[in-house]
C-alpha cells in the first residue's frame, strides 16, 4: 500500500529544492487550522491567505511567531482588519490602496511592508500596475509622504497556461522591471523581493530570479 504524503512530507520535499535565498510562502487559504498547524510543526512560519477575515480568524487562533501574508486582491475598506498583525501585503496595485494601508498602519503604530503588483500576464483577469504606472507611483509626491508603509519588492502572476516559453518571458519581464526600478531607493522603498511562482511554475520562476514563491496545493493538496 502506498503511503499518502503528509503535509510535513510535502513541505520538507519542496524546501529541499529551494535555494537558500528563496522565501517559501505556504498558501493556506481555505485550509483548516489543523492543516496549518501540521505545517507549523514542520517548521513553516510564513502563511499566505487571500481573504482578510479568514486570515484574521487564523491569526487569533494560532501561534504569534507566524508571519501572515495577504496574497489576494485587497479592498481598501478591509485593510483595517489586518493592519494590527499582517507581515506583508502582496497585491498592492494602486496609490489609493497604499494610502489606506499607511493610514491604518499609523493607527496601529506600525510600518507595514508591501509588494507592488505588476501586470505581466496576457489575461484580463489579473490585476497590477504597468511599468509606467509603477514609475508614476514611486516618483509621486503623495508616495513620498507615506511614512507607515515600506515597499520591499514587486510581485507578479504569469498567465495560466501550459506554454513554458510564455511564462518564462513574463517572469523575465518582471525581473527586468525590478532591475530597472532600483532607484530611487527612498526611505519607504527598498526593493529586495521578487515574488513570482506558484505550485506549477515556481522552479521556472526561481530560474528567472524569483526570491519568494507562493505554494499551496503542492503542500496542502488540492482545494
Amino acid at each position: 500500500m502506498i503511503r499518502k504524503m503528509s503535509i510535513q512530507d510535502n513541505l520538507l520535499r519542496i524546501k529541499s529544492t529551494l535555494p537558500k535565498n528563496v522565501i517559501l510562502v505556504a498558501v493556506s487559504k481555505t485550509k483548516p487550522v489543523s492543516d496549518l498547524m501540521e505545517a507549523y510543526e514542520a517548521g513553516q512560519r510564513i502563511f499566505g491567505e487571500n481573504k482578510i477575515q479568514e486570515m484574521a480568524e487564523k491569526w487569533e487562533q494560532m501561534p504569534k511567531d507566524i508571519q501572515w501574508h495577504m496574497i489576494g486582491h485587497v479592498q481598501t475598506n478591509k485593510v483595517k482588519f489586518m493592519a494590527p498583525f499582517v507581515s506583508l501585503i502582496h497585491g498592492v496595485d494602486s496609490l489609493k490602496l497604499l494610502q489606506e494601508i499607511d493610514k491604518q498602519a499609523l493607527k496601529n503604530n506600525r510600518v507595514i511592508d508591501c509588494l507592488l503588483q505588476i501586470y505581466i500576464a496576457e489575461e484580463e483577469t489579473k490585476f497590477g500596475l504597468d511599468e509606467n504606472e509603477l514609475k508614476e507611483v514611486l516618483h509621486s509626491e503623495e508616495f513620498k509622504k507615506l511614512k507607515n508603509i515600506r515597499i520591499v519588492g514587486l510581485m507578479g502572476m504569469a498567465t495560466f497556461t501550459e506554454n513554458q516559453t510564455q511564462i518564462k518571458k513574463e517572469f523575465q519581464h518582471l525581473k527586468s522591471i525590478f532591475d530597472a526600478s532600483q532607484s530611487p531607493q527612498t526611505g519607504n522603498c527598498k526593493l529586495q523581493i521578487i515574488s513570482m511562482g506558484m505550485s506549477g511554475d515556481y522552479q521556472l520562476a526561481i530560474e528567472c530570479g524569483s526570491t519568494m514563491v507562493r505554494i499551496g496545493s503542492s503542500i496542502f493538496g488540492g482545494r
